[in-house]
């Protein structure tokens, strides 16, 4: 099954966001648990909830990806922001129990002038915090594309990340084609190269799910600034290759492209018709 889909508004509800779904050709999507820039959520309502279970269960529909807000740092060096991201977050996990199953991804944060090393501590702390046994969503780290002091942006940080959490045995990946590319992995160049040194740092197997972004940037630029599909530096025939790809195909795919629902439409109908059988 080809897992395809984007980002959609979460303003009406999870059924609508089904919807939308089935509207640009999706079975997949991802949504902010809140506005991005933080604040407060929308009450979920349980008639809602149940109805969009039925209709992802009628339609077929893959794990829904839900993502923290942008402004949430756990490893800020200012006290009160950590705790608001650790706040934040333990009441994603909370209200994610309504949708069991989904993924939580998230941005590690930024370190701002504290060192890598100490960056991944208080990420740690969080996720120690905020983490229990018996819940039912799985925590993915998204890769960073090495803007400023974020945190995130090379394998072996997500993995020192994984390594130290109580619980990081229950911690994924979110891999971002823009983000890595940014980053400085020459996905466009040896993408096989690339997933062997994922594979090497972190596991394949941690590997959940895959943001597919075309990049405004050249490789190594640090930048993170998606583009649409074919219209970057990354280029349509790369990213063929990885809906294709037979260590990724099986994962679900998520667009985060500069686009409307029409956009959303017609880049999902481009890649269903690159999708090799």
């Amino acid at each position: 099954m080809f897992y395809i889909g984007c980002h959609l508004s979460a303003a009406e509800g999870f059924a609508a966001m089904g919807r939308d779904a089935l509207a640009v050709g999706a079975n997949v999507f991802q949504f902010f648990t809140r506005n991005p820039r933080g604040g407060a959520a929308k009450d979920i309502a349980p008639a809602d909830v149940a109805a969009y279970r039925a209709m992802a269960e009628a339609h077929g529909f893959g794990t829904m990806l839900a993502h923290a807000s942008y402004t949430i740092n756990p490893c800020s060096a200012t006290p009160r922001t950590r705790e608001f991201a650790l706040e934040t977050m333990a009441d994603d996990l909370v209200r994610l129990e309504n949708v069991p199953g989904s993924y939580y991804n998230f941005h590690p944060g930024s370190h701002v002038g504290q060192g890598i090393g100490r960056g991944i501590e208080l990420i740690v702390e969080t996720f120690d915090a905020i983490m229990t046994t018996d819940q039912r969503t799985t925590v993915l780290l998204e890769t960073m594309s090495g803007k400023g002091s974020e945190v995130g942006s090379r394998f072996e940080e997500l993995r020192r990340i994984m390594d130290g959490a109580r619980l990081g045995d229950r911690l994924g990946v979110c891999l971002d084609t823009c983000h890595i590319s940014d980053a400085g992995y020459d996905v466009a160049g040896d993408l096989d190269d690339v997933l062997a040194t994922f594979d090497r740092v972190v596991g394949l197997d941690r590997l959940k799910a895959i943001h597919l972004n075309d990049s405004k940037n050249p490789l190594g630029a640090h930048k993170d600034r998606h583009a649409k599909i074919g219209e970057g530096t990354l280029g349509t025939a790369l990213l063929a290759r990885v809906i294709n790809h037979p260590q990724l195909r099986d994962l679900p795919f998520y667009l985060e492209t500069p686009n409307e629902l029409d956009g959303y439409a017609a880049e999902i109908a481009l890649l269903k018709s690159l999708r090799k059988q």
